[in-house]
């Protein structure tokens, strides 16, 4: 299995305790030491009003590069209140989804440009959203839509957050022969809109054979609120396959 890893340029010191469940007692650290997003991706979406919708309207928008989309009002991360519909250009959200990758697609602010014409210079409206849906054809992972939800600063949303593992190569239980079982690759979380963070490492470098993670063990900004039960399980170590013993005798 292939896993993302990340070089850490700091140590974090910390103090772990495990049981069965490796459950991390971590004292909070400095606000630097989160995850920022990266600013080599930031770029403002451009967009231009779209006066109607429906299968027909999707379908002609889709045909001249345009992906039909939607801007919904924050209402505690939920969709409701007013409504805005645009296009935006297909081209510059599949980069982006191909860049990112979906789940850090949906993980991420970006500014919004909403213009009458995407060779107008005369701004509409100037918002920062969260994507919340994006639809991909399957053969060619074209974009069909998009959803965004505004996302001013004291807006709450709820955001599903990518996870990436760091540590493999240190894990005891995996030198020792055992299998990572990711059960989890995001965990939804209640974000104040300025600390959105792009992804949630996950330490396995001190996780032995048959040990676990818990949604609870996560690191993360005390200003998130997990969103989801914190004996949910993110990731194991788990012993060696049925097929991998039988190969041993």
């Amino acid at each position: 299995m292939l896993i993302r890893r990340i070089v850490l340029t700091k140590s974090l010191p910390h103090l772990r305790f495990f049981s069965n469940t490796a459950a991390a007692v971590v004292p909070p650290d400095l606000e630097k030491d989160y995850p920022k997003p990266d600013p080599k991706y930031d770029e403002t979406i451009h967009a231009v009003v779209r006066v109607a919708s429906g299968k027909n309207i999707a379908a002609k928008e889709r045909k001249a590069g345009r992906v039909p989309s939607i801007v919904f009002e924050q209402e505690d991360g939920q969709h409701g209140g007013n409504k805005r519909l645009i296009s935006v250009q297909a081209n510059q959200i599949r980069k982006l989804v191909n860049h990112l990758g979906r789940s850090h697609f949906l993980s991420r602010l970006f500014d919004l440009e909403v213009r009458s014409d995407f060779e107008s210079n005369d701004v509409i409206e100037k918002v920062r959203v969260l994507p919340r849906k994006v639809h991909l054809e399957a053969a060619s992972d074209a974009p069909l839509n998009v959803t965004f939800i505004r996302a001013p600063p004291s807006a709450l949303l709820k955001v599903e957050v990518p996870l990436v593992f760091i540590g493999d190569d240190v894990s005891p239980g995996l030198k020792k022969g055992s299998y990572l079982n990711i059960i989890k690759r995001t965990v939804k979380f209640l974000c104040p809109a300025d600390v959105i963070p792009p992804y949630i490492e996950v330490d396995l470098s001190e996780l032995d054979v048959n040990q676990k993670l818990l949604m609870g063990d996560l690191r993360v900004h005390p200003a998130l609120k997990l969103i989801q039960p914190k004996d949910h399980p993110v990731v194991k170590i788990a012993g060696a396959r049925v097929s991998d013993q039988k190969k041993a005798k």
